[in-house]
This record gives C-alpha cells, sequence and structure tokens, in this order.
C-alpha cells in the first residue's frame, strides 16, 4: 500500500499506483480530495503534456502546488489519467 502523507495526516493511499519517473500517481478515487485546493500553476512536459497543480491543506498548513495531475496527457502517458502525484512536503511511502 502506498500512501502520501501531510502534516501527519493521509491525504491519499492506494495499492494501484502507476509508477512514473520516481513519481507515483495515485487513482483520483484513492485521494481525499478534501485537502485539495485548485492552485493557477501549471507547467508542460514534453512527453506527458500540461500539468495543473493543487495546493495541499491540512489543519492550516499549505503545501502550494504539492500535487498535479495531467487532465489530458498526451498519448505517451495516458496510464496516469485520472492520477495524482505529489512532492514539496508531501511525504509518499
Amino acid at each position: 500500500m502506498t500512501t502520501a502523507i501531510y502534516n501527519n495526516t493521509v491525504i491519499a493511499e492506494s495499492d494501484n499506483t502507476v509508477m512514473v519517473e520516481g513519481n507515483h500517481y495515485f487513482p483520483l478515487a484513492s485521494v481525499n480530495q478534501a485537502f485539495l485546493q485548485p492552485s493557477n500553476k501549471q507547467s508542460v512536459c514534453p512527453w506527458k503534456g500540461t500539468a495543473g497543480y493543487y495546493d495541499v491543506v491540512v489543519d492550516g498548513q499549505t503545501a502550494q502546488a504539492a500535487a498535479w495531475f495531467y487532465a489530458n496527457p498526451k498519448h505517451a502517458a495516458s496510464e496516469i489519467k485520472d492520477h495524482l502525484a505529489f512532492w514539496k512536503g508531501v511525504r509518499v511511502a
């Protein structure tokens, strides 16, 4: 089981993550979206496409743009559609 934890709180948990470039992408259904707030940040990966971001907020502490997703990934990254990955203070184990 892989978990994503921020501020001692489990944000996501799944035994069915997709590993891409060293990052676990969690199925959206396994993510507690109550801890996510939309971010204006975007970035572009040449082979995955355009990423959108969420801030992760737990008990008043915010990890800005600490979760990302590809709403419409390119064909080469189609396996991460409807998945979310974490970084910037969110511990994945």
